[in-house]
C-alpha cells in the first residue's frame, strides 16, 4: 500500500526537516501531551477539538519511547446519551472515595476511574460486545467483586442494588465504525525518543508508522481479545472523558495496511 496522496507528500517534506533538527525541546513545559503538541507546532497544525484527523486525512499519535501506556484511539461517551451514564449513575451510585479526598479535594469527593477490558476488573466491571444488538457494552456483575471491596459492595447494594446496570451503557457498531472511518482511517504513529538536560525535555522525531484502514471487525476481535479497553476517568463535578484505547504493539492489528518509516 502506497503513500501517494498530496497531503502525504507535503507530510514527508515537513518530517524531513523536522528529523534533521535532531532534538527538539518540549514546548509545552509542564504537559503530559508536550510530546504530540510540540510535533503539532513543529507541523504548523492548529489545535482543535474537532473529531476530525489532525494532518489533511492524517491523524497523528504520539508516544513517549518509555512509556508503557495504552494509546488512545478516541474519546467518546456512552449511549444512550440521554442517561448520561457517567455523571448520572455510575459516579453517584458505583464511585468510590477519590484517593485524595480530605487532601487535594473535600472529604467527599468520589471516584469513578476505571480501566476495563473484555475480562472482570476486580469491581465486577467488564467490556463486552453483543454482536445481535451490534453494541460494544460494559456490564456490573456483583458476583464477580473481590471481597477486598466488600464495603464499596454494600454501599453500592444499599445506593441502587447489585443487578447489571439500567440502562446498560453501551457504543453501537454505527458509532464506532464512524469514529475509525473519520478519525482513524489513516494513522501516523510516532514512537518518540526522549532526554532531559537541566529541567528540560527534548524530543527527537526520526521515524513514523504509517497504518490504514480500520475496520470494525478488527476492533471487535481485538475487544473480544482484551486489548481493547474503555477507560472511564471521572471524580465529583467533573467527567474527564470516557476514552477507548488500545495496546499500543496491538495496533497493527486494528488496520487493513501499514507501513513503517
Amino acid at each position: 500500500m502506497e503513500l501517494n496522496n498530496q497531503t502525504t507528500e507535503l507530510f514527508k517534506e515537513k518530517f524531513k526537516t523536522i528529523s534533521a533538527m535532531n532534538w527538539v525541546e518540549n514546548r509545552r513545559h509542564g504537559n503530559d501531551g508536550g510530546v504530540g503538541n510540540t510535533l503539532e507546532d513543529l507541523l504548523e497544525i492548529v489545535e482543535n477539538n474537532l473529531s476530525l484527523p489532525d494532518f489533511g486525512k492524517w491523524e497523528l499519535k504520539t508516544q513517549r519511547d518509555t512509556t508503557s501506556s495504552l494509546l488512545t484511539l478516541f474519546h467518546c461517551e456512552p449511549e444512550p446519551r440521554e442517561a448520561r451514564f457517567v455523571s448520572k449513575i455510575a459516579l453517584p451510585n458505583y464511585g468510590w472515595k477519590h484517593n485524595e479526598a480530605g487532601s487535594l479535594y473535600g472529604e467527599n469527593e468520589r471516584s469513578f476511574r476505571a480501566t476495563l477490558k473484555s475480562t472482570f476488573s476486580d469491581r465486577g466491571l467488564r467490556v463486552g460486545v453483543d454482536r445481535t444488538l451490534r453494541q460494544v457494552y460494559v456490564e456490573f456483575d456483583a458476583a464477580k467483586i473481590s471481597d477486598s471491596h466488600f464495603e464499596w459492595k454494600t454501599e453500592v447494594k444499599a445506593k441502587i442494588g447489585l443487578d447489571d446496570f439500567n440502562p446498560r451503557p453501551y457504543w453501537s457498531f454505527y458509532t464506532i465504525e464512524k469514529k475509525l472511518q473519520t478519525k482513524l482511517d489513516n494513522l501516523l504513529y510516532f514512537r518518540v525518543e526522549t532526554k532531559k538536560e537541566n529541567g528540560k525535555e527534548f524530543y527527537r522525531y526520526s521515524n513514523f508508522e504509517a497504518y490504514m484502514k480500520p475496520t470494525l471487525d478488527n476492533f471487535l476481535k481485538l475487544v473480544d481479545d482484551g486489548v481493547i479497553y474503555v477507560d472511564f476517568d471521572a471524580r465529583t463535578k467533573h467527567n474527564h472523558g470516557t476514552k477507548i484505547r488500545i495496546k499500543s504493539d496491538q495496533k497493527k492489528n486494528l488496520y487493513s495496511g501499514q507501513i513503517e518509516i
